[in-house]
């Protein structure tokens, strides 16, 4: 187990800052007390609550993340608030360190339950390392005797590291006291491999966008699953943020993501847990294994900047700062705004770094009518629109990170043409850096055969019982050339269909083996009935696809293989089905072929379903039988 505390560094948190701030305004007119915080850490009312994170391969509790609180029912309550009013006291550091101090008491009075995260900003940890006993902390955990083998320092706000030797420096010093490593929010746009790379932390956290409704984006498994080779190759372990749904987690169980944190496994609370909510421990215990999503086409080409760029409408050069705030307050989710002359960008006025400005004490009184321009980029990272996204991959590691978090200005003839965010640009550099092979049939879109051997292979090694139904169609050559390709298609597309109805989503895998050829893999209980409903919806549906003369006759006629002229009924379906118990295949071939075998045997029987009964001990392989 672990703590881990937090500080919130979300572009998402900054009109939130702005509106704390002017309600300490307020106050502070009303009573006179500005210093909030600073009497909330001299009268020891902050808190600590832990959050579990946990181990995916067993639901065991690795440790907790330690989140601090103001008091309850206080207006700085939420640690959002308590932190944007530390910089408006400018006790920023001064409360980054007491909430080290706090979670490493309460470590220690709950028998220091496994590995404890505490959070802090890249500046702090550089000016903690610099001068390790003014601030108590060190002689806190020898007083205590504090393991510092289980502890671990998360950096938050990676777009600040002004300094890098430096912040190398101080990481190294933490792990000469076997201080371990952990990087926050990775992938949320601010993030940078090169700090990765360079620091080689020991966990890395992704950012929660990627695990929201990975259920049913492709492009979040493809994206986990590069991340998870990267932290392969440094050595890192990685940790899924923000998992709330079973579908959720099961998905990122089976990318192989070591540890997970969120609601579905634990809450925050006071007290440290030993074991993650029952609906976690139950679906990481199962044997069920997720149906990947599947990219159904693949990444756009000729893919350019342009799609990036967001039309914003700049500012003049010379607008106020009191413009700027109106700006920004108009807009909650404005991130950053170009200051524009004679039509081009003479700089880049970044939200966050603009409020952390005009939240200061009288700034308001001494410059809300001067020029915003001294607080912005000057000069901005400007890229013109038709630039491709593969040649923006060097930015990602490139000296200067400062557009990842302030964003970039888009141009089209040198003219200002509109501003991109370091978020949406590292998403799409990305996934198009990915793998982008399709691996799925062209006419239905559904997976081919390397992800349905895939997906049987994961079956097989979680020992999960599943059913693989072959689905063929009867009579579809014929067809094929009596109607022609184009009719042929519709007939495949129907049966893609009728598959895809009658199986469940998260349960199920639907694979195009090509041609009229497909494979279900079952996970539901109800698998039966399923396939019963889903032969006769496709025999019912698959008349319409045949003239009014052929559904009077009952079929048509055509040559048949050698190339005789006879008499062929409609097309149907048939299915063979092969129950597969836990260890009955060794190989996904070897499931393939049995199914293969079952389809034929179906192909016999006029009922056209064929069920062969459960296999719990491995067969020798059945000869495959076209």
């Amino acid at each position: 187990m672990g703590v881990v505390m937090t500080r919130p560094a979300s572009p998402t948190v900054t009109p939130r800052l702005f509106s704390v701030q002017g309600a300490l305004s307020q106050r502070a007119t009303i009573t006179g007390i500005t210093d909030l915080v600073t009497e909330l850490m001299a009268d020891g009312r902050l808190s600590t609550h832990l959050q579990p994170l946990g181990w995916l391969r067993d639901g065991e509790v690795m440790g907790h993340e330690a989140l601090l609180r103001g008091p309850q029912g206080h207006l700085l309550a939420a640690p959002d608030a308590l932190f944007a009013a530390a910089a408006s006291e400018g006790v920023s550091f001064e409360l980054e360190v007491q909430a080290v101090k706090i979670a490493l008491m309460a470590w220690h009075e709950q028998g220091q339950p496994g590995h404890l995260f505490v959070n802090l900003s890249a500046g702090a940890l550089t000016a903690l390392v610099a001068h390790p006993v003014a601030h108590g902390i060190w002689s806190l955990i020898r007083s205590h005797r504090l393991p510092t083998q289980q502890l671990v320092v998360e950096i938050t706000e990676h777009e600040r590291v002004a300094d890098l030797p430096r912040l190398r420096e101080a990481v190294e010093v933490l792990k000469r006291l076997d201080v371990q490593l952990a990087l926050d929010d990775f992938g949320d746009g601010r993030s940078s491999l090169r700090l990765w790379a360079e620091l080689k932390p020991d966990f890395v956290k992704i950012d929660k966008y990627f695990t929201r409704d990975i259920a049913t984006h492709p492009d979040k498994v493809q994206t986990i699953t590069a991340l998870r080779r990267i932290a392969e190759t440094f050595g890192t372990q990685m940790v899924a943020e923000g998992i709330e749904s079973t579908e959720e987690l099961r998905v990122l169980r089976d990318l192989g993501v070591e540890l997970g944190q969120g609601y579905l496994l634990g809450r925050p609370q006071a007290d440290a847990v030993d074991r993650l909510l029952p609906a976690a421990i139950e679906v990481i215990q199962s044997r069920q294994i997720a149906v990947l999503p599947n990219r159904p086409r693949q990444a756009r080409h000729g893919f350019t900047l342009e799609a990036l760029s967001q039309p914003i409408e700049p500012l003049p050069a010379d607008a106020t700062n009191s413009q700027a705030a109106r700006r920004f307050l108009a807009d909650e989710q404005l991130r950053a705004v170009a200051l524009v002359k004679d039509e081009r960008a003479v700089g880049l006025l970044n939200r966050q770094g603009f409020f952390n400005q005009y939240s200061r004490p009288y700034f308001k009184e001494l410059y809300d009518h001067q020029p915003c321009l001294p607080f912005a980029n000057s000069e901005p990272m400007t890229l013109e629109a038709d630039v491709g996204l593969e040649q923006l991959t060097d930015v990602l590691t490139s000296e200067d990170q400062r557009y990842l978090s302030e964003g970039f200005v888009v141009t089209r003839g040198g003219r200002y043409h509109g501003v991109g965010t370091g978020e949406r640009l590292v998403r799409a550099v990305t996934e198009l850096r990915i793998e982008a092979a399709r691996h799925a049939n062209p006419l239905t879109f559904l997976p081919g055969n390397i992800p349905l051997t895939l997906h049987i292979g994961r079956l097989l090694q979680m020992n999960s019982p599943f059913v693989a139904c072959y689905a063929d169609l009867n009579h579809f050559k014929p067809f094929n050339d009596h109607y022609g390709y184009w009719r042929g298609d519709e007939m495949i597309c129907l049966l893609a269909r009728t598959l895809v109805t009658h199986s469940d989503p998260l349960r199920d895998f639907v694979g195009h083996v090509g041609g009229d050829d497909f494979v279900v893999l079952f996970q539901s209980e109800d698998w039966l009935q399923r396939v019963e409903a889903l032969v006769a919806a496709f025999n019912r549906e698959a008349v319409n696809l045949f003239d009014d003369v052929a559904r009077q006759r009952g079929g048509i006629d055509a040559e048949d293989r050698e190339g005789v002229m006879r008499f062929f009924p409609m097309t149907t379906l048939s299915a063979g089905v092969v129950p597969v118990g836990a260890g009955a295949f060794a190989q996904p071939e070897m499931v393939a072929s049995a199914a293969a075998a079952a389809k034929h045997k179906a192909k016999q029987k006029a009922a056209g379903l064929h069920v062969e009964p459960w296999v719990s001990v491995a067969p020798t392989a059945p000869e495959l039988v076209a």
